[in-house]
């Protein structure tokens, strides 16, 4: 079996990890099981077949957890019921919502409830006039845009998971996605909050309104916790007019992906602010043409993928495609919805990959200032001469955010299928590589539990000591996600 590891400590979170915790840990699970059955709208899930598709999510981690159970909630009562008895009982609390992350944020935890909220998926209420949605946390993203297209509206967050990933997962994280050059993350999108603390209340933050600053912002608080401050079980997103007039699409071409990332930079001088800008490696590229026989690599070894939208779109188009050209870039331009979508394949494709691929992914999501990304590009490509490693980099090159991912064949697994240590190796000098040209860790994964033993390099001491404090103050018996973003 391979697998990647959460690095640093025990997964399971606070305490020893000794087999007499795990014992103690399992038999209040118990007494909590007991306490939920019949006493829910959803179903209360225990022994080894059925908990076992909620085990893990999309990072590569496995989970080797001795027990937990799963609860379906159907209600806000339930999520409510379930932090009331998990707290009585010191019963740790996973919340999960689709289960796509990459950073083993909704892994289970030895002993634990995983609280899954995909029964929570309606679509309460659309207001055109105030331009906002009410939406329950299982909702799919996708779907929140198709409900809003009737109105001329949608919901702008993008997500390359858009498609399966829910509402409140990308609450949870703080999800980014394609179009985030122009319009913004998640974050930029919620209005309102309904949450359950740890202790089982209910709160609702935020406000229907566009505007409102009335005491502190704990809708933004929430936004990015992971799970471990509150369960997000409502939330008001803001939406956005459908752009009038064609969206353009342009393929940019550069003879490396160097060259690439510096004609980013060219399209920010412009002034022009695309709704998509987006970089594709050579090692991408060549990937992409052995598996779908595409001649991709003959145009060049790097290509940005922009589009631009709105009533001024072709002019904006025209400014960004000049600026490029004078870049030295093989350009094409499309109007044409099917040529842009094809485009935008090589994109897609980078998601998907061959099937046939035999090897495991670190995701990486560091984020750096535009003004430091090729310094960035450069330094991965430093990495992976110097650590001998397979990186293929993917980014959200408009706003500094690169997916930076180690491939690791299966045959290069250490003989009990763990990733080896020159892999994790270049991991670290990507992150710390980051943090150094005044970066981030995580761009819009989160920190789960695979990025914790980074955390405290980036925020220092202090503010890694007041983020802990917040954490006690609203979840002071750390049953809710325990383990997961802090280390220690």
């Amino acid at each position: 079996m391979t697998r990647i590891e959460a690095r640093g400590s025990a997964e399971n979170g606070p305490g020893t990890g000794t087999e007499a915790d795990d014992d103690a840990r399992l038999e209040a699970l118990d007494r909590m099981v007991a306490a939920l059955r019949g006493g829910l709208d959803g179903e209360v899930i225990a022994g080894q077949a059925g908990v076992e598709p909620y085990r893990n999510d999309r990072s590569g981690h496995v989970s080797t957890v001795t027990g937990f159970a799963v609860v379906l909630a159907a209600s806000v009562a339930d999520v409510q019921a379930v932090c009331r008895l998990a707290s009585r009982f010191g019963v740790p609390v996973v919340p999960r919502g689709a289960g796509t992350g990459y950073a083993g944020g909704a892994a289970a935890l030895t002993g634990s409830i995983v609280l899954s909220l995909e029964r929570l998926d309606r679509i309460v209420e659309i207001d055109p006039d105030s331009e906002l949605c009410v939406v329950e946390p299982g909702v799919i993203t996708a779907a929140v845009s198709a409900a809003a297209a009737e109105f001329g509206l949608r919901y702008a967050p993008d997500p390359a998971s858009t498609a399966i990933s829910t509402i409140g997962g990308n609450i949870a994280t703080n999800a980014g996605g394609l179009c985030c050059v122009k319009y913004g993350v998640t974050r930029d999108s919620v209005l309102a909050l309904d949450v359950v603390l740890a202790n089982g209340d209910l709160v609702r933050t935020g406000h229907r309104s566009i505007k409102g600053v009335s005491g502190y912002d704990l809708t933004a608080l929430m936004i990015g916790s992971e799970g471990t401050l509150g369960i997000v079980v409502g939330a008001t997103v803001r939406l956005l007019p459908i752009p009038l007039g064609p969206v353009h699409t342009i393929a940019a071409f550069f003879p490396s992906t160097a060259a690439a990332a510096r004609a980013s930079l060219a399209v920010t001088r412009t002034n022009v602010r695309p709704a998509m800008l987006e970089l594709v490696d050579r090692v991408h590229l060549e990937r992409i043409d052995a598996w779908r026989g595409t001649a991709l690599l003959a145009r060049g070894a790097g290509v940005l993928l922009i589009q631009t939208d709105g009533l001024a779109a072709e002019a904006e188009a025209a400014l960004v495609a000049a600026a490029l050209a004078a870049e030295g870039a093989d350009i094409e331009v499309s109007t044409d919805a099917e040529r842009s979508r094809e485009l935008l394949a090589v994109r897609r494709w980078t998601s998907e990959e061959s099937p046939d691929r035999r090897e495991i992914t670190l995701n990486e999501d560091i984020a750096v200032p535009r003004g430091r990304i090729v310094e960035m590009i450069d330094l991965i490509e430093d990495i992976r001469t110097r650590r001998s490693v397979v990186l293929t980099v993917l980014a959200h090159i408009g706003d500094g955010n690169l997916h930076a991912n180690i491939r690791v064949p299966i045959d290069q697994l250490d003989a009990d299928g763990a990733v080896p240590a020159h892999a994790w190796a270049a991991a670290d000098d990507l992150i710390t590589g980051a943090i150094a040209l005044g970066g981030t860790i995580s761009g819009e994964h989160g920190i789960g539990l695979l990025k914790r033993q980074w955390l405290h390099a980036e925020l220092g001491e202090e503010q890694y000591r007041l983020q802990r404090s917040i954490k006690s103050a609203l979840d002071p018996h750390g049953i809710l996600n325990p383990g997961k973003v802090f280390l220690r």
